[in-house]
């Protein structure tokens, strides 16, 4: 039995990370039997001291990536056989733009804009007693905003920011098209890493500007609720 050790539900979905959900909707699309332990202490006994990782009998994979990749050459998994090379390295390209590229947005739209903060802040420190919730959630916000600077995405403005994730949502738009999925009609490891992503967006009940932008795009959120309503309901 595959464990997947991740944080916590939140926003309506069953991880606030688009990594953990990736994995999460992997496993699941896979067919592959898995537990899930959720939990932000989780982190102390990451090997990477990051989630997710994955325990499988004697082996733990860190790093969703490589846990991907584990995942993917098991002999039980043809998520991704009917790809051909060139639609394998189209779907590597686009898989690390959403890791690089769009996860940044993400945070930028939870941890830097004021409107989000107070959803953000009770979804992973509002289970913390008084005054270690306010304390954690000070020390943590701080972090993460220094993060995103150093990064880069931190020093646009807002709607430069927006500009860069509309960039994202009108490519992914226009790849998706009228398809059930990116790349053939059937899930590959490509639409894991999307939905996992898309879904932060468009199916987590987040109240800001980056969410409402995200569900102007018809197709990709109908290709979230399809895939939601296929592996979670």
């Amino acid at each position: 039995m595959i464990t997947l050790y991740g944080f916590n539900e939140a926003f309506g979905l069953v991880d606030a990370s688009p990594f953990v959900l990736k994995v999460d909707v992997y496993l699941r699309m896979a067919g592959l039997e898995f537990e899930r332990k959720s939990a932000i202490s989780n982190l102390q006994h990451a090997p990477k001291g990051k989630l997710p990782y994955i325990v499988d009998g004697d082996k733990t994979i860190a790093d969703s990536a490589f846990i991907l990749d584990y995942l993917n050459a098991r002999t039980d998994v043809t998520m991704s056989s009917a790809l051909s090379p060139e639609q394998r390295a189209q779907a590597y390209l686009i898989a690390k733009s959403l890791d690089e590229n769009l996860y940044w947005c993400l945070l930028y739209s939870r941890w830097v804009c004021e409107e989000t903060w107070p959803q953000t802040k009770a979804a992973f420190f509002g289970s913390l007693p008084f005054p270690l919730n306010h304390g954690a959630a000070w020390w943590v916000r701080k972090n993460v905003r220094s993060t995103i600077y150093k990064q880069g995405m931190g020093r646009h403005s807002k709607d430069e920011v927006k500009q860069i994730f509309v960039y994202t949502m009108d490519s992914l738009s226009i790849l998706l098209g009228t398809k059930p999925y990116f790349m053939t009609d059937k899930p590959s490891f490509l639409d894991a890493c999307a939905f996992a992503f898309l879904a932060e967006f468009v199916l987590a009940t987040i109240d800001n500007e980056f969410n409402t932008i995200a569900k102007r795009y018809e197709n990709l959120t109908s290709y979230c609720q399809q895939i939601h309503a296929r592996y979670y309901v």
